[in-house]
């Protein structure tokens, strides 16, 4: 296997790998960075925890040591856990450079970014929002110099509402230079994301991981059938089994929405487990407070919601749960990705009630693989389900007293009015939208209807020509039956007539002789 060094990388840089304990480099790193290095735009599509950021990290500051300025690279990101989690990577990698970076998200003091931004870092992480906010605020900040442009997780960018290039990736795209090389590096590359394409227009190389869809192999998916209403009883019961038998091992429960995330969180701990939220309610602060919390291992156990599947990267977590089987299998595939990375073993668990089973078999279908059954005890998750379900009960109505659902919305319109947008027309937006998707739905539905009766039509005129032939055919063969029994009487008859003919000719001839 070719080593860093093989892939045309500065002998610091190798070093650097080494000493981070970067032996050998992945797939997609084999892959994107030569290309990277020789100028080309690129997009790489592989699975999470496969390299991707160091993809394009190396690179890019093996370009940097060559000819160093700011503002020499832009990185666009989702989630700001993924702007820091970048940053730190720019930061380890970049050392000998002396690297000075600047992270630019949401929830933070625009005046001190603005700041750092006229200290001209060398490298500028940031989320799309709220860098198009300075682009759009200040007359002294551009990116009409940086060399290269890298969206990292760019479906995930797309998805947000930035597919037709409008609001803050238009004004993005519009302040950067045309002579640029862009990056994009994905897990998945989405129907959208095939659109990008059109803007990596310098030499483009694109590379995509064999198998994407699938789970890595160090991997054991199963899932746990239970009932709807004793869910959070299995729960608990998992999580004691784990602490039990592997006291140091970290756990990852994933929920689908903030308050479950919270509830969990408070009832976790009241069975004294040490457990720590994630998700978008939470302050910014709090939020970076609990994650460095989990990789420091102070908390064994992360409660989030997806803001935390995608590109994080922790990798002594040894077990995924997800509370609620994902809607959508890529969901299933981001979320289980936060286990077994860089060759490790793990194990996910998903808890399945009565409801989900269609969403299950989706899964199975796109990973291609069948996943196995986990067995539990049912003695010792019914010993516990009376406690579990008053415990829970009481953190929702402790929830409930702290307005937590209409602080979310608070919080919400807050979040707006910082990025300079107006709470009541993005609601109104929302609902032109929702209404749009609906007759988009409707209008699918419409063409489906039209292409099954068509195809019902031509079915049935296809059944009746094949029922006129078989007709045709039965008539002909009557016919030709009726023809053949004509002339096989016709002849007969004519037998007959000569037999007669020569018995007639045998009597004259009898008594002509008398």
């Amino acid at each position: 296997m070719a080593g860093f060094a093989e892939l045309g990388l500065a002998s610091w840089l190798v070093a650097q790998c080494k000493q981070l304990g970067l032996k050998h480099p992945t797939p997609v790193q084999q892959n994107c960075v030569p290309a990277i290095l020789e100028g080309r735009d690129c997009m790489g599509c592989a699975k999470t925890g496969s390299g991707k950021t160091a993809a394009f990290v190396l690179p890019i500051l093996q370009k940097l040591s060559e000819d160093p300025y700011g503002i020499f690279c832009l990185v666009l990101t989702p989630t700001r856990e993924l702007a820091y989690q970048i940053a730190e990577q720019f930061r380890v990698l970049g050392k000998p450079l002396g690297l000075k970076d600047c992270i630019i998200v949401g929830g933070m003091d625009m005046v001190a970014q603005a700041l750092e931004l006229s200290r001209k870092p060398h490298v500028v992480i940031a989320t799309p929002g709220r860098l198009a906010d300075h682009l759009r605020s200040s007359s002294t900040f551009n990116i009409k110099k940086i060399r290269f442009l890298v969206m990292d997780e760019a479906d995930r960018l797309l998805e947000q509402g930035c597919t037709d290039f409008t609001k803050d990736l238009e004004v993005i795209f519009d302040a950067a230079p045309a002579r640029r090389q862009t990056l994009l590096f994905s897990a998945t590359l989405t129907d959208t994301l095939k659109v990008l394409r059109g803007i990596a227009s310098n030499k483009p190389f694109f590379w995509e991981a064999q198998a994407e869809v699938r789970t890595v192999e160090q991997l054991d998916q199963r899932y746990l059938l239970v009932p709807e209403k004793v869910k959070d009883a299995y729960l608990v019961h998992l999580i004691q089994t784990f602490h039990d038998e592997h006291e140091d091992w970290s756990i990852i429960i994933f929920t689908n929405t903030c308050k479950t995330c919270q509830v969990l969180n408070m009832m976790l701990r009241k069975f004294n487990f040490p457990s720590v939220a994630l998700h978008s309610m939470m302050k910014q602060k709090a939020r970076f407070a609990a994650l460095a919390k989990f990789k420091s291992s102070v908390y064994r156990i992360l409660i989030a919601t997806d803001v935390a599947s995608r590109g994080l990267d922790i990798p002594t977590v040894q077990v995924v749960i997800n509370h609620n089987t994902p809607g959508l299998p890529k969901i299933y595939i981001h979320r289980v990705g936060r286990t077994a990375r860089a060759g490790r073993n793990g194990i996910a668990i998903t808890l399945v009630t009565q409801y989900d089973i269609h969403l299950l078999h989706a899964i199975e279908e796109e990973i291609k693989k069948k996943l196995d059954d986990f067995s539990v005890e049912e003695a010792k998750v019914l010993k516990i389900l009376t406690q579990v379900n008053v415990v829970r009960r009481e953190c929702e109505i402790k929830l409930e007293a702290t307005d937590f659902d209409e602080k979310k919305e608070i919080n919400k319109r807050k979040q707006l009015i910082l990025e300079g947008k107006d709470p009541d027309l993005e609601a109104k937006r929302k609902a032109e939208l929702a209404k749009i998707r609906q007759k988009n739905k409707q209008f699918k539905e419409r063409v489906m209807q039209t292409l099954q009766r068509r195809a019902a039509l031509k079915l049935k005129r296809k059944r009746q020509k094949r029922k006129q032939q078989q007709q045709l055919q039965q008539q002909q063969q009557q016919e030709q039956m009726q023809q053949k029994q004509q002339k096989q009487k016709q002849k007969q008859q004519k037998q007959k007539q000569k037999q007669k003919q020569k018995q007639q000719q045998l009597s004259l001839t009898a008594k002509g002789k008398k």
